[in-house]
């Protein structure tokens, strides 16, 4: 059958977190991408819904209680250097509740918040797409 991402292309999600005109962070462990600052999210479960998704991934990775998610974009990384490849659904939270937490530290191992003048480095290929499209208003 093989694996999402690496034996066939993954259906992935991910959730742009914003608060305060910053957008929430976490540094990945694991591949793809290990090292990079990411928006949190996963892999889409079988007969689940992509929204749905996102909001479990995002509470399981992060402690944080999501509200109501909105569409971004739809993006499509061939990561050559992990030999991965992933499309992905790109969603944004503006209703979120408490303060994030290292839910996963297997996972993830540092978070924070950023503004758009102070993004850590080096950003996820699937950061830099959720960023590049985000307001003034939501990224300051």
């Amino acid at each position: 059958m093989g694996a999402p991402g690496i034996d066939f292309p993954g259906l992935g999600v991910g959730l742009a977190i914003l608060r305060g005109g910053k957008i929430l962070l976490y540094k990945r462990v694991n591949a793809p991408e290990a090292g990079f600052w990411n928006i949190v999210g996963g892999k889409v479960d079988h007969m689940e819904r992509a929204a749905d998704a996102a909001r479990r991934e995002a509470e399981e990775e992060t402690g944080l209680a999501i509200g109501k998610v909105e569409m971004l974009c739809t993006t499509e990384q061939i990561i050559a250097a992990d030999h991965q490849h992933w499309v992905s659904m790109i969603y944004v939270a503006r209703d979120v509740e408490g303060e994030p937490r290292l839910m996963e530290p297997d996972k993830l191992s540092d978070l924070g918040w950023f503004g758009r003048n102070d993004l850590p480095s080096p950003l996820s290929a699937f950061t830099q797409a959720a960023i590049e499209l985000l307001s003034p208003e939501d990224l300051k």
